[in-house]
């Protein structure tokens, strides 16, 4: 089962990086195209979307830290991957098969035990 906790835990490691890198980069060319427009009505597109480029930049920041506490073995990491992976279950397709298969690996008996073990070493 260490393989496979390794393996969800990169996948979110990626796809948070990927989200937080297109985030950002919508966000910043939203908001320079905004200010150089020079019209009003594209001010206000341009910071619309600059809006809407970090809030997905921000929403992709838990599973980049959930991804790094798996790797980590810390028990926290495990509930908050399971419940980013209950949400992805509604990103069809990838989403789904995403979040189908961190669930397989994170709610099987082993890796609750591999991670009660790591909590009790670190005193959680």
């Amino acid at each position: 089962m260490d393989s496979h906790i390794k393996v969800v835990a990169w996948i979110h490691i990626a796809f948070g990086a990927i989200g937080v890198l297109t985030g950002g980069l919508l966000g910043g060319f939203g908001m320079l195209a905004g200010v150089f427009s020079g019209e009003e009505g594209g001010l206000l597109a341009g910071g619309i979307v600059g809006l809407v480029g970090m809030f997905i930049a921000a929403l992709s920041i838990p599973s980049l830290l959930g991804g790094w506490g798996l790797l980590s073995y810390r028990p926290w990491a495990r509930v908050l991957v399971i419940v980013l992976s209950i949400l992805n279950l509604m990103n069809i397709p990838f989403g789904t098969m995403i979040g189908g298969y961190s669930l397989w690996v994170l709610l099987n008996e082993q890796t609750q035990r591999i991670f009660q073990a790591r909590g009790q070493q670190l005193g959680y």
